[in-house]
């Protein structure tokens, strides 16, 4: 397509390095308004290319999730009412940062670590259970003691009596599947297993390698 007022969504998505079903996507969630269209087909001038770019910043770069960055992208909220979501989100980055540096500080004072097997050999390990596990929230002295005195679950009764062994089944991940960054569960309906819309995007243009389709 090569009319003077605009792109296709092909080639809008690619001046970001997203696929059309992106801003389809983000479309539907409200990130970003419908664009006129010229013989069925999408058309995208150039104020609707600043905003498929601001809303890249705002979902991409700055991990926002789709109902908070349509504050911004959209243009129909006041001022403070969508930098009070950006803040909110900057909070959120703020302490996923925290316990990012956090890891960091732990895993490279692990390496100094000089056993081959560290549970058998490392003579802190105990020490490090007790200061980075809730078992240090335990007095008894050794782990068989302490997990002795601990009461099943209300949830999870004698499954160890069950005639499947579902001590064995893990439980549904609260770990971001990109990042690992924690995760919110919602109270109803399907669980999530991405932290951010910019982790689901690199986990969706991983999966996807085929060129970038122009379709209405």
């Amino acid at each position: 397509m090569s009319d003077p007022i605009g792109v296709s969504i092909g080639q809008a998505a690619a001046l970001y390095g997203l696929v059309p079903s992106t801003l389809r996507w983000w479309e539907a969630a409200g990130v970003l308004p419908e664009p006129p269209r010229i013989n069925g087909r999408r058309v995208y001038p150039e104020t609707e290319l600043r905003r498929i770019g601001l809303a890249y910043l705002c979902c991409v770069v700055g991990g926002m999730p789709l109902d908070r960055a349509a504050l911004v992208t959209t243009g129909t909220h006041p001022n403070q009412e969508w930098r009070s979501a950006v803040r909110e989100h900057a909070g959120v980055v703020q302490a996923r940062i925290a316990r990012l540096r956090s890891a960091l500080g732990y895993l490279a004072h692990l390496t100094l670590c000089p056993d081959d097997n560290v549970v058998r050999d490392c003579e802190h390990l105990d020490e490090e259970l007790s200061a980075h596990t809730p078992r240090g929230l335990l007095t008894e002295e050794n782990l068989v003691m302490a997990a002795r005195t601990l009461p099943l679950t209300p949830t999870r009764p004698r499954r160890d009596e069950t005639t499947h062994d579902r001590d064995e089944i893990p439980a549904a991940s609260d770990r971001c599947t990109v990042c690992a960054g924690a995760l919110v569960q919602p109270t109803r309906g399907r669980r999530r297993i991405y932290c951010s819309s910019a982790c689901r995007q690199v986990r969706y243009r991983t999966a996807t390698r085929h060129p970038a389709e122009d379709l209405p």
